[in-house]
């Protein structure tokens, strides 16, 4: 049986070295972790500073259940100081339980992954560690509250609610310009929603499909393999937005939006070559 290769906890998460094996957090780290609501008191953590001419490329993440491999993405995309979302697509969220017939299911938007991980860690510590369930819940809550649908999600809403979360500072308005989708089916809810949406913004977003295997090494790769993605399309768009002076998505040219519109196709390409095991798909849909 594959190891989980996170089973130390994750070192990104902060400054210190990681100590194996992680013991369940004590109850006042339980205590901080914030509502979506915020009224706990806890502290917000501060984005991470950008300079104005930085500009970067805002991201969603999408997975079934907004757990794996969307969250490993959010998270490395965050780290990398870029602006990001996630969500998942199922009609529940969804993770394994003591058999194949007893998984465990949640209610996207209201439960929070702290919930998750106090009463999987009630249940069965030893399974749910060993699975490494207990792991990716660890790392989930450090990013955000909890998973969000979606199909739920109001395009163009302020997500000001979301200020604390991983990612959030520069996505506060509600839009996205690239959505990546971590597996086929999420790929086509996802475009089939935007359609039936019928694009009352008038906003590009360019929807690309990396398929990974839901697991937790191949969400390890798939994350790094996102995230160079991300660069990659980072720099062509500075490249457009730079050429024309510094505009995006502005006016009836677009900005610099519309000659990077062009380039995707074939920067997802270059891309495909270098990670060919993890295919891909793309389309440009609107919000």
């Amino acid at each position: 049986m594959a190891t989980d290769p996170r089973l130390a906890h994750d070192p990104r998460l902060n400054n210190t070295p990681p100590h194996p094996p992680p013991p369940p957090p004590p109850q006042e780290a339980l205590s901080q972790q914030r509502p979506l609501d915020h009224s706990n008191g806890a502290t917000p953590q501060p984005a991470q500073p950008r300079d104005g001419n930085d500009f970067r490329l805002k991201f969603c993440t999408v997975c079934a259940s907004n757990q794996n491999r969307s969250m490993e993405a959010h998270l490395r995309l965050s780290l990398a100081n870029y602006p990001v979302i996630s969500f998942g697509t199922g009609s529940l969220v969804r993770l394994p339980g003591p058999s194949i017939s007893q998984p465990n299911v949640y209610p996207f938007n209201s439960t929070s992954y702290d919930t998750m991980y106090t009463e999987l860690n009630g249940k069965d510590p030893r399974l749910y560690r060993a699975n490494g369930l207990l792991t990716m819940l660890e790392r989930n809550r450090s990013v955000k509250f909890g998973p969000e649908r979606w199909q739920d999600w109001a395009i163009g809403t302020p997500r000001l609610e979301h200020r604390d979360d991983r990612g959030s500072a520069g996505v506060e308005g509600g839009v996205v310009d690239i959505v990546i989708t971590c597996e086929e089916r999420c790929w086509d809810a996802v475009v089939d929603n935007l359609v039936e949406r019928e694009g009352k913004l008038n906003r590009p977003v360019h929807v690309i499909n990396v398929d990974i295997k839901d697991n937790h090494e191949e969400a390890l790769v798939g994350g790094k393999a996102i995230l160079e993605l991300a660069d990659m399309l980072n720099a062509a768009a500075k490249e457009e937005r730079s050429r024309s002076g510094g505009e995006w998505r502005n006016g009836a040219s677009g900005g610099g939006g519309s000659g990077f519109d062009e380039r995707v196709p074939d920067i997802i390409a270059t891309w495909q070559e270098k990670w060919p095991t993890l295919p891909a798909l793309w389309t440009l849909a609107w919000f």
